[in-house]
C-alpha cells in the first residue's frame, strides 16, 4: 500500500524531473512562455486564496483592500500598453475573454464570421458540430472568413462578397472575429473594417498570440484599424502569467463589465492579476526590445529553414507591416 508520503515524495520527484527536462529543452509551443522570477512570486502570494467578485471598488465580498489598488493598477497599465479607453483584466484565460466578447456582442442565433480552424481560427470561433466555443456555449452561426491560401492571410475582396452575400440572404454578420491561432501576417482589418461596419457588425481582434507584439510596437494595431473590441491571453508573446484580458473603448465599458461579471467569472483568480501587474510594468521597460527580438528570432528560424529547401512565405504586404516577412 502506498502511503501519502510516498505520494507527495512521487509527486514532488515529477515536478522535479519536470523542471530538469525543460532546462534541457527549447519548446516550440506557441502558446506557451516562461515569466520572470517576479511574476512567478506573485503566483504563490495569498491573493490566491482570496475571492474578489465585480468590479474593483464594487466587490461582493469584503476584504478587497488591496486587490483593488493592484487591480486598478493593471487596468491602468495595460490602457497604457495598447491604448486603450477601457481595460478588463478579469477573465481568466483567452478563451473567457472572447466568451465575454460574444455575450457582450451578440446573441444566440447571430452569424459569426471567423476563419476557420483549419485555416487558422481558434477553436472560441467554431461552430456547434465541430464543438467549437462559439457554436457549441454561446449558439453563434459560425461562417468562415475566405482565406487567400498563397498568402495564408485573409482574402479582402472575397470577404466583401461573403459579408454581401450574407446580407442579401438576410443573414449579415453580427460579429467579425480577425485574428487567430496560427496567421503569420497582420490581419487586413483597416482594409474590411468599412464593409463590416456598414453591415451593422462589431469587428472582434483575438490578439491571444501576438499581444505581446502589438504591445511592443511590432505588429498591427487593430484599435486605430477599426477593431471594437480586442481580446487576449497574457501568457504567449506577452511573457505574464496565464491569464486573459479585453480591451475596448469607452463606449463598450459597461456591456464588457457585465458579460464578465456575472457573465463569465466569479472570482478571477487574483494572484495571476498581480503576476499580469508586475508583467505589464516589465513590458513597459522591455518590451519594445522584447518585441523586436521575437520577429528577429521568427526571422532568423525563416531563413535558416529556406536555407535547407524549405519554402518560405513572405507577404506582399510587407512594406505596410514590420512583421510580414
Amino acid at each position: 500500500m502506498v502511503t501519502p508520503r510516498e505520494e507527495y515524495d512521487r509527486v514532488f520527484g515529477l515536478l522535479q524531473r519536470h523542471h530538469e527536462w525543460f532546462q534541457q529543452s527549447i519548446p516550440l509551443i506557441a502558446s506557451e512562455n516562461v515569466p520572470s522570477p517576479a511574476v512567478r512570486e506573485t503566483l504563490i502570494s495569498d491573493f490566491g486564496n482570496r475571492y474578489a467578485e465585480g468590479w474593483p471598488g464594487e466587490r461582493v465580498y469584503a476584504g478587497c483592500r488591496f486587490i483593488d489598488q493592484v487591480e486598478f493598477k493593471c487596468i491602468e497599465l495595460m490602457k497604457t500598453l495598447f491604448n486603450a479607453e477601457f481595460v478588463d483584466v478579469r477573465p481568466i484565460s483567452g478563451v473567457v475573454a472572447n466568451l465575454a466578447v460574444y455575450t457582450a456582442f451578440a446573441e444566440p442565433g447571430d452569424v459569426l464570421l471567423a476563419l476557420s480552424i483549419p485555416c487558422g481560427g481558434h477553436i472560441t470561433s467554431g461552430k456547434k458540430e465541430l464543438g467549437g466555443t462559439a457554436g457549441a456555449v454561446k449558439g453563434l452561426i459560425v461562417e468562415y472568413l475566405p482565406l487567400d491560401y498563397e498568402e495564408l492571410n485573409i482574402d479582402v475582396d472575397k470577404a466583401k462578397s461573403k459579408i454581401q452575400e450574407l446580407a442579401t440572404k438576410a443573414r449579415p454578420p453580427k460579429f467579425v472575429m480577425f485574428g487567430a491561432s496560427v496567421f503569420p501576417f497582420p490581419h487586413p482589418v483597416r482594409e474590411l473594417a468599412e464593409a463590416i461596419h456598414s453591415a451593422g457588425a462589431t469587428i472582434g481582434y483575438d490578439a491571444a498570440h501576438v499581444a505581446g507584439l502589438i504591445a511592443g510596437g511590432q505588429f498591427q494595431d487593430p484599435l486605430r484599424e477599426g477593431a471594437d473590441v480586442v481580446s487576449l491571453s497574457t501568457h504567449k508573446t506577452f511573457f505574464g502569467p496565464q491569464h486573459g484580458g479585453i480591451l475596448s473603448w469607452e463606449k463598450n465599458a459597461e456591456k464588457i463589465k457585465r458579460a464578465t461579471f456575472p457573465g463569465m467569472v466569479s472570482n478571477h483568480h487574483l494572484h495571476a492579476v498581480a503576476g499580469l501587474t508586475i508583467a505589464c510594468a516589465e513590458m513597459l521597460q522591455f518590451g519594445e526590445e522584447y518585441a523586436a527580438q521575437v520577429v528577429k528570432n521568427a526571422k532568423a528560424l525563416a531563413q535558416a529553414l529556406y536555407e535547407r529547401g524549405f519554402k518560405v512565405l513572405e507577404s506582399t504586404r510587407a512594406s505596410q507591416n514590420p512583421t510580414s516577412s
